[in-house]
């Protein structure tokens, strides 16, 4: 039986120019681990397909039992340049929600 990423995880996003900044924490400690194998370059640019221009990186921090995503160049110009509808990426985020867990 498969799980989505917002059973075990929580989210805040916002934008850093044209790059948007996706705090990906997971809900229980034990759950930290699902969250890093879930949560990849490669399954995060998938996910957002050709609005993801450039490059996708996740940075684990364990200390917080979460994970940084950073998507370069995904606002089409940034908060005030960009005619899509979230400028400053806030649903982006819950966009991630929907990845499937990846089972250990």
């Amino acid at each position: 039986m498969s799980r989505l990423l917002e059973q075990i995880a929580y989210i805040r996003s916002g934008d850093k120019g044209d790059n948007v900044s996706i705090g990906v924490l997971a809900k229980t400690p034990e759950d930290y681990a699902a969250v890093l194998r879930s949560v990849t370059p490669e399954r995060v640019h998938a996910l957002f397909a050709d609005w993801a221009r450039g490059d996708v990186h996740v940075y684990p921090m364990p200390n917080i039992d979460g994970c940084l995503v950073l998507m370069e160049h995904a606002l089409g110009g940034g908060a005030t340049q960009t005619l899509r509808f979230d400028q400053t990426a806030k649903s982006l985020g819950y966009a991630v929600l929907r990845l499937e867990v990846v089972e250990g």
